[in-house]
């Protein structure tokens, strides 16, 4: 939409999109007409690049972007590849199943191959659309959480979302508040900036990883001490592939965790995006056909 990436004009945009299959392929198997499924930001995989060969079909080097490279889902219909599907459980409404194909498995991914351990701590820098859905996955996956955002006002979503601790960077230091805790194994950033990577970083404990999720164009900045003495590191993590998505859903069926929704008609749309785009969605907002 604010032209991000090249895109070939026009275009329908919207990747987190849900609907049951009206068609299929001549070549597509595994997939039946009438069945519910939904894609993410991942259009999905060629099946024959270096990186699919090798099993990482979220680095295909022909990967397409739904909504980008092709239509997306602020449509009645779309076409979408077979090979970036995903299937909606039956006990997920199809309103609360779409965040949860890209925020949700963004989120659920990036924890779920983290090196923490049930009882570690865990800090999730952000809670809007992608951090109030990490809070509630590190808490179900068992980790000690400390939730980090700017402002006492939060506190309290922070807790009733699952946070054991919360910590307001205005007014403390978040990495010494960490360290007071025991230094975090593992910190989610959901929120963009380099400084807020930066800001957090000495949080974590020696073997710690920061895992930012949260994109812009700020630069991120760490010292070559705080990266050395205590081996921690800094890594980057794009959403997931369709199994892992699948597992994302199952899992938020199976422990409760949703996504915090409000529904708009789709002829809605343009309202919704400007709602959105000035930070006054809380926290995803969701466009309906009904």
């Amino acid at each position: 939409m604010e032209g991000l990436f090249p895109i070939e004009w026009p275009r329908v945009p919207g990747h987190e999109a849900v609907g049951r299959i009206d068609a299929v392929g001549s070549g597509v198997q595994g997939w039946a007409i009438g069945q519910r499924v939904g894609v993410g930001f991942l259009g999905g995989s060629c099946g024959y690049c270096e990186f699919c060969r090798s099993g990482d079909l979220v680095n295909c080097a022909n990967q397409e972007f739904t909504g980008i490279h092709h239509d997306g889902g602020y449509a009645e219909v779309m076409i979408a590849n077979a090979s970036g599907l995903m299937s909606i459980p039956d006990s997920l409404s199809s309103a609360d199943a779409a965040p949860l194909l890209c925020a949700g498995l963004t989120t659920f991914s990036a924890l779920r191959n983290a090196p923490a351990k049930a009882g570690e701590l865990v800090a999730v820098v952000g809670i809007g659309g992608l951090g109030h859905l990490g809070v509630q996955y590190a808490r179900h996956m068992g980790f000690e959480v400390a939730a980090i955002a700017r402002g006492a006002d939060k506190a309290e979503l922070a807790k009733k979302l699952g946070a054991h601790h919360y910590i307001d960077n205005a007014a403390a230091d978040p990495a010494e508040a960490l360290q007071a805790l025991g230094g975090a194994k593992v910190i989610l950033i959901t929120a963009s900036g380099g400084k807020t990577v930066a800001e957090t970083f000495k949080g974590l404990r020696p073997g710690g990883v920061s895992i930012v999720l949260g994109v812009g164009p700020e630069p991120i900045e760490v010292s070559s001490m705080d990266l050395i003495f205590g081996s921690r590191k800094l890594e980057g993590a794009l959403t997931g592939d369709p199994a892992t998505g699948d597992e994302t859903l199952r899992f938020s069926a199976l422990s409760g965790v949703s996504a915090m929704i409000e529904t708009v008609r789709l002829e809605e749309a343009a309202d919704a995006y400007a709602k959105m785009m000035a930070g006054k969605a809380r926290f995803r907002v969701v466009l309906t056909m009904d």
